[in-house]
C-alpha cells in the first residue's frame, strides 16, 4: 500500500543525511568552478611570471588601474565596445531572425517539418570546421559572398580586410550558427502559447499584427528573457570565430573581450592582465544573468505580469 505525504514545511526535512547525498557535487562545483575563479582573481593581483612564478610580484589592484584607465593596447573601454557590438547585433539580430523563423515554421505545418532539422544543422556542427569554411566564403577574389554581392552589381568587399565590414561579416557567420538554436527554444515557446486566445483575438477583429502583438507575444515573454540572456552572454564569451576569421582585426576592430583574454595571457604572457580582464568578464556576464532572475520573477520560474497575455487592446480592434 502507497502513502502520499503532504510537505507544508520543507524546512522540517532537513538532515545530515541529505547533504551527504548533495556534498559530491558540490565537491565538484567547488573544485571546478569557485576554485578556478577564486585562482583567477588571485592572479589578477600579481604580476605574474608564468616562467618562473616564485619571481612573480604582487602589485594590488594595479592590473584593474591599467584595465579602467584605458592604459593597454588596445583599451579597455575600446575592447568592450566592440564586444558590446557583437552582442548588440547577436541578440537583436538573432532574436529577431530566430522568432520570425519560429513562426514560419509553427504556422507551416507538416510541409516545413523537414525545415526544423535544416535550420538547426549548423548550431550543431563545430565553430572551428564552419569558420574555416565560411574564410572561403568571404573570400576576396572568388568567395560566394562576393558572387552575391557583384550579382547586385555591386564592387567586391574585403570581407575579412577592411574594418568597415570585418565585424559584419564574424556577425553573418555567427547568425547562421547561432540562429538554429533560438529558431528552436522559440519553437519550443510556441507550442505552449493558449490557442483559445488567438481564436478569441481573431474573433474580435484583430490582424496578424495585433493577434502576435497582444496574444503571441506575451506569453512569449519569458521565452524571449531566455533567448536575450544566452545570447548575451554566449556572445560575451564568443572566441572561436574571431580567432579564425579575423585574428582580431583588422587592427583591433574584432578584438572582443574573450579575444583579448587569450592574446593577453598566451601570447603577450601578460598573466595577471588577462585574469583581471576575466575577473570583469565573469562580472558581467553574472550581471547578465541575476538580471534575467529578475526579470523571471527570482526563482526561475516566470513571474505572472509576464505570462499574463495583453488582451484589452484588442477590443479596439471591433468597428
Amino acid at each position: 500500500m502507497g502513502y502520499v505525504v503532504r510537505l507544508k514545511n520543507w524546512g522540517t526535512l532537513r538532515s545530515p543525511v541529505a547533504y551527504l547525498f548533495v556534498l559530491p557535487a558540490l565537491l565538484i562545483f567547488l573544485v571546478f568552478s569557485i576554485g578556478p575563479t577564486v585562482y583567477t582573481f588571485a592572479l589578477s593581483l600579481f604580476k605574474w611570471n608564468k616562467f618562473n612564478p616564485a619571481l612573480s610580484k604582487f602589485i594590488g589592484l594595479e592590473n584593474y588601474q591599467t584595465l579602467f584607465t584605458g592604459q593597454g593596447t588596445p583599451s579597455f573601454w575600446s575592447t568592450l565596445g566592440v564586444s558590446f557590438y557583437f552582442v548588440a547585433g547577436m541578440v537583436i539580430g538573432g532574436t529577431a531572425i530566430g522568432l520570425a523563423l519560429a513562426l514560419l515554421l509553427a504556422r507551416g505545418g507538416r510541409a516545413l517539418a523537414s525545415a526544423r532539422t535544416m535550420v538547426f544543422l549548423p548550431h550543431v556542427t563545430p565553430i572551428v570546421a564552419t569558420s574555416l569554411v565560411w574564410v572561403w566564403i568571404f573570400n576576396p577574389q572568388f568567395g560566394l559572398a562576393n558572387l552575391v554581392v557583384h550579382a547586385t552589381g555591386h564592387k567586391n568587399i574585403d570581407w575579412l580586410g577592411d574594418s568597415n565590414w570585418a565585424m559584419p561579416a564574424v556577425l553573418i557567420y555567427s547568425l547562421w550558427h547561432e540562429l538554429g538554436f533560438v529558431t528552436i527554444v522559440f519553437l519550443g515557446g510556441l507550442t505552449t502559447i493558449s490557442t483559445e486566445l488567438s481564436e478569441a483575438a481573431k474573433l474580435d477583429g484583430a490582424n496578424g499584427w495585433q493577434e502576435f502583438w497582444h496574444v503571441t507575444f506575451p506569453q512569449l515573454r519569458p521565452v524571449v528573457t531566455l533567448v536575450l540572456l544566452i545570447e548575451s552572454v554566449g556572445s560575451l564569451q564568443a572566441f572561436t570565430q574571431f580567432f579564425v576569421l579575423t585574428r582580431g582585426g583588422p587592427g583591433y576592430t574584432t578584438s572582443t573581450l574573450g579575444f583579448q583574454l587569450y592574446q593577453q595571457a598566451f601570447v603577450f604572457s601578460n598573466t595577471g592582465y588577462a585574469a583581471a580582464l576575466a575577473v570583469v568578464l565573469f562580472l558581467v556576464t553574472a550581471a547578465l544573468s541575476i538580471l534575467q532572475l529578475r526579470l523571471q520573477g527570482g526563482d526561475g520560474a516566470p513571474s505572472r505580469s509576464h505570462s499574463r497575455p495583453a488582451t484589452r487592446p484588442l477590443r479596439k480592434a471591433n468597428p
